[in-house]
């Protein structure tokens, strides 16, 4: 391994580290900031998250437009993408994180805790990406793609806006200000989010973070010779490579995402250690169980579908403004939204 990789996967491991300690101290998780906002009329975390992918767009384009990095390589931002496997992949893996109380990513993060149940649910998206990925299901995700999918000339939100007139460079600064300049109005006009600091600062640091990704292997790790992937903080198809690597390790490499994956999970157990926030918990019924490993399995196979997952896409994704992202995002959020409220509510079901 050359030294260019060796540094990729040693910031990797210090963005997942940064990542878990935040994650534990500020909660940061889109289900949650969902539950919170629709349900329990507490909408300082949804501002969190909002403002997390402001600065991550920001910042990301920024890191683009001054041509650091290639926001082109990534597997957002492709010509050719189907627009229903990105929405249906999204329902599923929103519906399915509220079935496990929370997305793969915070499932790392409470695994650092002593959740027990995050373990479970973290072993059963890993399989069952890995199965949509390369295994039984995978020829049908293939076929659904190859029947649904379409070549656009305006695959992202400055390309879309540069066909109106604008150069590249104005059509980028455009797009980035308008998303951003409409998160950070929607955080701060909550008076609670306002007086948390602490979730301010949570926003900001994990949008830099993802930010920080795309710089560490779109620009550190652009070697001519052995380049690797231009990619970010995402968590499903990290997840199922980490599994398989720790059952592998000897035909496999180490590489960015599985390095991140070790990072937040190494994070969160520092932090709760120091903090005295580890404690050890578990299920509190076999049908407790049975509905959280059923949300694993829809997280997995809908994140592999949607390519990423509520910070794969929601976050990483946006950052990059690809049209796929929005459409992906929208789908986490109705399949969320569905089952925080309305008919297919999933029933709260009493925690140990």
């Amino acid at each position: 391994m050359d030294s260019s990789a060796q540094l990729v996967i040693l910031a990797g491991l210090v963005i997942g580290l940064i990542y878990g300690a935040v994650g534990l101290l500020s909660g940061f998780c889109l289900m949650s900031s969902m539950r919170g906002w629709l349900a329990e009329g507490d909408g300082r975390l949804v501002r969190t998250f909002a403002m997390a992918i402001a600065v991550a767009v920001a910042a990301s384009q920024f890191l683009a437009g001054s041509g650091m990095v290639d926001l082109g390589k990534s597997i957002y931002l492709q010509q050719s993408f189907s627009v229903p496997v990105l929405f249906l992949g999204g329902l599923l893996f929103g519906y399915g994180m509220v079935l496990s109380n929370g997305c793969g990513s915070r499932a790392l993060v409470l695994l650092g805790r002593g959740n027990l149940r995050s373990f479970v649910v973290v072993i059963v998206l890993a399989i069952a990406a890995q199965i949509t990925l390369k295994g039984l299901i995978a020829p049908v995700r293939i076929a659904l793609v190859q029947a649904s999918q379409t070549t656009v000339n305006a695959n992202s939100l400055p390309s879309l806006l540069a066909t109106l007139g604008p150069g590249d460079a104005v059509s980028r600064a455009l797009g980035a200000a308008v998303i951003v300049v409409a998160l950070i109005l929607f955080a701060f006009a909550h008076p609670a989010f306002r007086r948390s600091p602490g979730q301010i600062a949570a926003g900001v640091v994990v949008g830099l973070l993802v930010a920080s990704g795309w710089f560490v292997t779109g620009y550190l790790g652009a070697d001519d010779f052995n380049p690797v992937p231009v990619t970010s903080l995402t968590f499903v198809a990290p997840i199922a490579d980490s599994l398989q690597y720790v059952m592998l390790s000897t035909g496999l490499t180490l590489n960015f995402g599985i390095a991140t994956v070790a990072g937040v999970l190494a994070g969160s157990l520092v932090t709760a250690l120091a903090t005295g926030r580890f404690h050890l918990e578990g299920y509190s019924s076999p049908r407790h169980m049975l509905r959280s490993a059923g949300g694993a399995a829809l997280m997995g196979t809908g994140g592999v579908m949607a390519f990423g997952c509520s910070i794969g896409q929601g976050l990483t994704g946006v950052s990059t403004l690809a049209l796929g992202s929005f459409v992906a995002v929208a789908g986490i959020l109705l399949g969320t939204t569905a089952g925080l409220r309305g008919a297919l509510r999933v029933q709260p079901l009493a925690v140990a």
